[in-house]
């Protein structure tokens, strides 16, 4: 069972920065980590994510703009969030999908509100 905490939301304006960090309990020698996001009346979606090797995946609608990272040692995955747009505003999501046990089991955090509005 693989448990996630996340920090870093809240509220910033149009063009700002936001650092959302997820710590994930547990242990897992196969993975992948990232984010999805939900913004009100649309699915979830697909933000960023990063593979245990580092390879990462990520929407076109933030390429250039985020950056996904993780600290393997630490089991933790970053998402720095730049030229923040109104349209980013949605909850965010910390995801952990567990290769290295039967099943696949994918795991979510509880949320964290970005919104982002002048």
């Amino acid at each position: 069972q693989v448990q996630l905490v996340e920090s870093g939301g809240g509220l910033v304006q149009p063009g700002g920065s936001l650092r959302l960090s997820c710590a994930a309990s547990g242990s897992s020698f196969s993975n992948v980590m990232g984010w999805y996001r939900q913004a009100p009346g649309s699915q979830r979606e697909l933000v960023a994510t990063i593979t245990a090797g580092g390879s990462t995946n990520s929407a076109d609608s933030v390429k250039g703009r985020f950056t996904i990272s993780r600290d393997n040692a630490k089991n933790t995955v970053l998402l720095q969030m730049n030229s923040l747009k109104p349209e980013d505003t949605a909850v965010y999501y910390c995801y952990f999908r567990d290769y290295s046990t039967v099943g696949w089991p994918t795991y979510w955090g509880q949320g964290t509100q970005v919104t982002v509005s002048s």
